[in-house]
C-alpha cells in the first residue's frame, strides 16, 4: 500500500460547481500573478519566482488541468515548458542541464507539463537510465528544488492519478475519435503493460521528493472537473503560503464578481 492506494477516486464534480469554483480561482489567480509580476501597481516589486510542474498517468488529464488553469492569465505572463525525449545533443549533458533556462526569475511563472522527473520514472523503468544514474538522481532533484527554492522560487507539484480501469477507457475513447486518435500512440499501450513497474517507480518519487520546500500535491484525477479545480485552487494556497513565508505581501482577495 502507498500514497496512490490512499487516494479518494470517487471524488467528483458537478458541472456547474466545477464552472464557479474555476471562475472565482481563475480572478484570484489573475491578481496574484500580476501582484508577483509587480503589474498591479507602479513601482510594485516583483514577487517570487513560481515554479509549476504537472506529472501524472498518460490520459490523466494534465492537458486539460493546465488549460484551465491557464484560462485566466494573459499569456504574456506565463510560459509554458514541455519536454518530451531528450536529443541527441542533449543526453551530452547532464540530464538537468535542459530544465535550467525554463526556470522562472523574479516576477516570472513557468508551467512545466512533464520535467526532470522524467529521470526516476520513464528513463527508470525503460531503461535509459542505468540504475546508478536513477537511483543518484532522487539527491540531486531534491538538491535542485532545493538551490532553486532557497533563491525565492515557490513550487507547485503536481502528480495527476486515474486507475488503471479509468485509463483504459480514457486511451478507448480517443483512439476512437479521429480528432483526438493523435494523442494515444503505440509507446502509450506499452507503458500501461508495466503499470506496476511505474507506480513502483512513483511511488518511490513521492517518498524521496517530496519536500518541505518542494512538496507533492496528490490529485484524484477520476473525475477531471474534481482534477481541475484541485490543482487551480492548490495553485493559489502554495503561492499564498510561499509569500507569506518569504514576506512578500498580497493583495487581498477582489469581491466577487456579481451579474446584472
Amino acid at each position: 500500500m502507498g500514497r496512490l492506494d490512499d487516494l479518494d477516486l470517487s471524488l467528483k464534480l458537478k458541472r456547474r460547481e466545477q464552472d464557479e469554483r474555476l471562475a472565482a480561482g481563475g480572478r484570484r489567480l489573475a491578481q496574484l500573478r500580476l501582484a508577483l509580476g509587480g503589474k498591479l501597481h507602479d513601482g510594485d516589486p516583483l514577487g517570487p519566482p513560481l515554479a509549476i510542474v504537472v506529472e501524472g498517468w498518460d490520459a490523466s488529464g494534465k492537458g486539460g488541468a493546465i488549460k484551465r488553469l491557464l484560462a485566466p492569465l494573459d499569456s504574456r505572463h506565463v510560459r509554458v515548458a514541455s519536454f518530451a525525449a531528450p536529443t541527441p545533443d542533449e543526453k551530452r549533458h547532464h540530464y538537468l542541464e535542459r530544465f535550467w533556462t525554463p526556470q522562472p526569475g523574479w516576477g516570472g511563472m513557468t508551467v512545466f507539463d512533464r520535467s526532470w522527473y522524467g529521470r526516476v520514472l520513464v528513463e527508470r523503468v525503460e531503461g535509459f537510465a542505468t540504475e546508478e544514474q536513477w537511483r543518484r538522481a532522487y539527491d540531486e532533484i531534491v538538491e535542485f528544488e532545493g538551490t532553486l527554492a532557497a533563491e525565492g522560487t515557490i513550487f507547485a507539484k503536481f502528480w495527476l492519478h486515474v486507475s488503471s480501469e479509468e485509463q483504459l477507457a480514457r486511451f478507448e475513447r480517443r483512439q476512437a475519435d479521429p480528432l483526438k486518435a493523435w494523442k494515444i500512440t503505440d509507446e502509450d499501450w506499452r507503458n500501461r503493460e508495466k503499470r506496476p513497474q511505474y507506480v513502483e517507480a512513483v511511488e518511490e518519487m513521492l517518498a524521496r521528493t517530496d519536500v518541505h520546500a518542494a512538496p507533492w500535491i496528490l490529485v484524484e484525477g477520476e473525475s477531471k472537473r474534481f482534477a481541475r479545480v484541485k490543482v487551480m485552487e492548490s495553485v493559489i494556497e502554495q503561492i499564498e503560503r510561499g509569500c507569506a513565508a518569504r514576506g512578500f505581501e498580497l493583495p487581498e482577495p477582489l469581491e466577487p464578481e456579481t451579474s446584472v
